[in-house]
């Protein structure tokens, strides 16, 4: 049966009785007795010894182990808390034609987030693009395309810097610790098996960058393996992410197998539904809320629910009723198709 620890209250009942029933004629509950004040310093440090021996009991299991702790039990079951990453892209530079722009050149955004050029850049005709990289690890390393940057320390012949298409991505924040627990349970409740499909669902979440994991086999034939992989968010991973997920199964694949890791190809689903109350405020928090549940919900080559996508919808605050006009039906995509949101159309 479950241990009741005992209240403060309870501690210190228990202490004066027993003083009673040892010194005849004491009284522990008398204020400021001799009796009184050891009862209270006593049950003071029986709280405390209770309360440590309760965190104690929690740190021995890795699905209520605290943060510090919970990285130990990854640890022991080799499993490492994957760690921040860099946000990486395209900078377009303008010049003076000639100009080149050294390697290492760091550059500034308006938030003081830091970023340093990859290799040098020659401005041809006064134009380049080169690749940068965040200084720190994280989400807030990201950014959009056409935001400006501008050098720590001036760069003679270099006018301007901004991020180009497709922006700056890749950003990672270190694992949470709830992604990291759920990591670690699976592997003690699924251990390696020699290339079971939980092996490389596991092998493909361990590598950084990689939220959403798909395993498809035989992908092409006898033997061999697909894994689907996706960013944080639901969106479609880099090429350098792909290529890092493909070494990583590559390092641990059985040898009788050909697994390959790719970027699923999408399928766009319009959505058109009538609003009520149709205002832009409740038309944006829609759009917003069905993004989000296509970046949770949608997953390659499984059929996507239209009752599912209404629920979405109605579950936005300030909605009254909607109306659902596209899909008509339920999205079944291909074989590792993925369904991705398309325009949303409000009638």
């Amino acid at each position: 049966m479950p241990f009741a620890r005992p209240t403060p209250f309870e501690l210190r009942e228990r202490l004066a009785a027993e003083i009673q029933a040892a010194l005849p004629g004491a009284d522990a509950r008398q204020r400021r007795s001799v009796e009184e004040v050891m009862v209270r310093l006593t049950a003071i440090a029986a709280n405390d010894l209770h309360g440590h021996l309760g965190w104690a009991a929690e740190q021995l299991l890795p699905d209520t182990a605290e943060t510090e702790l919970l990285d130990r039990h990854g640890a022991i079951w080799g499993i490492g808390r994957r760690p921040a990453a860099p946000a990486r892209g395209p900078l377009s530079l303008v010049g003076t034609a000639g100009t080149i722009i050294p390697a290492g050149t760091e550059f500034r955004r308006a938030d003081d987030a830091r970023y340093t050029l990859d290799a040098a850049v020659n401005l041809v005709a006064g134009l380049g693009t080169g690749q940068v990289t965040a200084v720190a690890g994280g989400l807030a390393g990201n950014a959009a395309a056409a935001q400006s940057l501008s050098p720590i320390a001036p760069v003679i012949g270099l006018t301007s810097a901004s991020i180009a298409a497709p922006g700056l991505t890749g950003g990672l924040d270190v694992e949470d610790d709830a992604t990291l627990r759920g990591r670690i349970i699976a592997r003690i409740q699924t251990p390696p098996s020699g290339g079971t499909r939980e092996d490389y669902l596991a092998w493909a979440l361990a590598v950084p960058g990689v939220e959403r994991a798909f395993v498809f086999a035989p992908h092409v034939g006898l033997g061999t393996v697909g894994v689907v992989i996706l960013a944080p968010g639901g969106a479609l991973p880099s090429a350098g992410l792909v290529a890092a997920v493909q070494a990583a199964l590559d390092a641990r694949r059985p040898v009788t197998a050909l697994v390959t890791a790719f970027a699923p190809p999408t399928l766009s689903v319009p959505v058109t539904l009538t609003l009520s109350p149709d205002t832009a405020e409740l038309r944006a928090a829609v759009t917003a809320g069905l993004a989000s549940f296509f970046a949770t919900e949608a997953a390659p080559g499984e059929t996507l629910r239209r009752s599912r996508l209404s629920e979405a919808i109605s579950g936005v605050a300030g909605e009254a009723w909607h109306g659902l006009t596209a899909p008509s039906a339920d999205v079944v995509p291909g074989a590792t198709q993925l369904p991705i949101l398309g325009t949303v159309t409000f009638a």
